[in-house]
């Protein structure tokens, strides 16, 4: 036989010998496999010979990505130019989850409307779906005095035309809702699949949010990384208020399409820009000092002020920054805040490593 042969079929079973220990080493094999391929019995022979109950896999809902869990120095990726002191560098951890890859659409949200409009009128009556559900879109023209809103007024949320644009003039209450609408809807035709049900769909935490919006690169000032807001080709990488007001010099001089521009490294798109989106965590000045570095989260339902990320397409570029954080009340409606839902991942070990 030839001696090159050998030495290459040599090696390469070292390489899998080698690669099988370290997947055993990290306790990868243990994780994938348990302890057998025996059926699940429970008990028997008066011993627990219970492992893991057949039937559930997790798969990543529609229009989601996975986020693989990791590390960062979460806080101001640069200079606090506002100077709030509000989000001071931290080293937290993140678990995996599924996050939707664009804001929630007018065509999505209006889903969930129009089903409370079919099914939940007589539990919650039309005037409490209105007044707290349905996007309030007035507010393109109550959020900005002496400006032509009045168009979008009447066609942003109805006209098919802004279908795929991101859904606006929802609180953080509404937000909420349609959370537990959508678990529910899910949920019930697991049911009827019989399968078990999924985790919640929920709002991102703002330490969520933040490590999802980085795409796994550390200290990332923006979602695609550099530190400026136009490509080498001079055009600029989201929607948001570009030099001294030029909106439309991005492309888009209100909102943009939710999958506009190019996603992040987790194939999320307007991480940036477009439109500011409510996180789960209730706003303070002192979060670093008080929540844990292990999946932050502030929940505080007696404060209504609910930290919002990622600016909009009226702001500029300093709220574009993933550790750039502000506020608004949860019963506020704007024509600049929209959200966006993620599901906890369950499924074993989803770890990935930051990019430093």
């Amino acid at each position: 036989m030839n001696v090159k042969v050998i030495y290459r079929d040599g090696v390469k079973s070292l390489l899998l010998i080698a690669a099988l220990m370290l997947m055993q080493s990290c306790g990868f094999i243990k994780n994938k496999f348990g302890k057998g391929g025996k059926e699940d019995v429970g008990i028997a022979n008066g011993e627990i010979t219970a492992t893991a109950r057949k039937g559930f896999k997790q798969t990543t809902p529609a229009g989601m990505v996975m986020i693989p869990s990791g590390s960062f120095t979460m806080g101001q990726a640069d200079e606090d130019i506002a100077s709030s002191m509000n989000n001071m560098n931290r080293r937290v951890t993140i678990s995996s989850f599924f996050m939707d890859d664009t804001e929630i659409t007018n065509n999505e949200y209006r889903q969930f409307v129009n089903a409370l409009l079919v099914d939940s009128v007589s539990v919650l009556g039309e005037e409490e779906i209105m007044t707290k559900y349905y996007p309030d879109t007035t507010a393109w023209k109550k959020d900005f005095a002496y400006s032509n809103g009045d168009p979008f007024v009447e066609y942003y949320y109805q006209h098919p035309g802004f279908d795929t644009y991101p859904v606006v003039g929802v609180s953080w209450l509404g937000a909420q809702y349609f959370a537990k609408w959508r678990t529910n809807l899910y949920h019930d035709y697991q049911n009827k699949e019989g399968q078990f049900n999924s985790t919640a769909f929920r709002l991102p935490s703002e330490a969520e949010w933040e490590w999802a919006a980085r795409g796994g690169r550390a200290v990332a000032k923006y979602p695609w990384g550099n530190p400026y807001t136009m490509n080498t080709k001079g055009c600029f990488l989201a929607n948001f208020k570009p030099q001294r007001g030029n909106y439309d010099a991005d492309g888009y001089p209100y909102t943009a399409p939710a999958n506009a521009y190019n996603p992040n490294d987790f194939g999320l798109y307007n991480m940036a820009g477009n439109v500011a989106e409510w996180t789960l965590d209730a706003f303070t000045d002192n979060a670093t000092a008080i929540v844990w570095d292990m999946n932050p989260r502030y929940d505080n339902p007696d404060e209504p002020r609910k930290v919002v990320k990622g600016g909009s397409w009226k702001d500029v570029a300093y709220f574009l920054q993933t550790g750039t954080r502000t506020f608004e009340y949860e019963t506020e409606r704007r024509a600049f805040i929209g959200f966006r839902c993620v599901m906890d991942n369950v499924n074993g070990r989803a770890g990935g490593r930051s990019r430093r």
